[in-house]
């Protein structure tokens, strides 16, 4: 009796504990922190990878409820449909976004609803008797699949001038080894010409230490130069000796211009007198007056006829 007893206990305790872990997950589903639950369908234009069944919906960032189920929309394939089930407290309007974006470093995905003014009424549109929401593109998911886009364009470069990019990859290899071998042949001349750089370095500098040096002597060999030539007010020895120079040619030109008429007329007067002995030699040996006319004897040839 006592043997069948304890079986009695331990059948009924088992029970006890069934009955008390399906109440739990009751509770816990209906009453204990959840509530009610309301379903929505989430219709989505294009992919949804990354997204699985009981991922996190989220509301203004929120955790209020789980995606339950995913399947296709058979009227359009372009379609993908979401079956979510959220807090019926959630304030899910007409107007609210619903988007599919990733949480943290791992890129979970997670459909996120928000805002939504107040005075927007209920959903409205059902399918199926759920009401249905339109999910928009978020920012995050056209960043992805631009970088999926953007990855699958190099890939394919590569793929196409895999060959180009291995010659490539082999030529720099043989330039590498040319330019090694070089080196190493020339390294002699190398480092003498890196030696003459060096020298000819130190001499620039040796050259500007010492133009440094005489930068006084030069400023001052400079300034006697502008006197010289002529200062600011324009009074220097080389202007003074030209400007004397140029006085003394105009005055050699007005003493020039005079000597050269005096000489025009003495050389008038030198040719009247020598006219004047062609016509009359007599007058210049015997003087006297004008020479006789013609017709008339002078006196002594007069007495010479007696």
């Amino acid at each position: 009796m006592e043997t069948r007893a304890n079986y009695i206990l331990i059948g009924l305790f088992s029970l006890a504990v069934i009955f008390g872990a399906f109440g739990f997950v009751y509770w816990f589903h209906h009453v204990g922190g959840t509530g009610e639950r309301m379903l929505y369908r989430v219709v989505f234009e294009g992919p949804i990878g990354g997204l699985r069944s009981g991922a996190t919906v989220s509301f203004n960032g929120i955790r209020v409820g789980e995606v339950t189920q995913l399947t296709l929309d058979p009227r359009d394939p372009k379609q993908a449909l979401a079956t979510i089930s959220v807090d019926a407290n959630t304030p899910v309007r007409a107007d609210t976004q619903v988007s599919l974006d990733t949480q943290g470093l791992t890129g979970i995905a997670v459909l996120a609803l928000r805002g939504g003014s107040p005075t927007a009424g209920p959903v409205t549109t059902k399918l199926d008797d759920i009401p249905v929401l339109t999910a928009g593109s978020s920012s995050s998911q056209d960043m992805m699949a631009a970088a999926r886009d953007v990855a699958r364009r190099i890939d394919s470069v590569l793929a196409d001038n895999e060959k180009a990019l291995k010659n490539s990859l082999r030529n720099i290899e043989t330039f590498t080894e040319v330019l090694s071998d070089v080196l190493s042949k020339n390294s002699d001349s190398l480092t003498k010409t890196i030696q003459s750089f060096e020298k000819t370095a130190t001499n620039v500098e040796a050259f500007s230490e010492t133009l440094s040096r005489n930068s006084e002597k030069i400023d001052n060999i400079l300034a006697g130069v502008d006197n010289l030539i002529g200062g600011p007010d324009g009074k220097g020895d080389v202007p003074e000796a030209v400007r004397a120079i140029k006085a003394t040619a105009e005055n050699l030109d007005k003493k020039i211009d005079a000597l050269a008429a005096d000489g025009r007329r003495t050389l008038y007067t030198i040719d009247r007198a020598v006219k004047n002995f062609d016509e009359n030699p007599t007058r210049l040996i015997f003087g006297g007056g004008k020479p006789a006319t013609t017709g008339t004897v002078p006196a002594t040839s007069q007495r010479r006829a007696r």
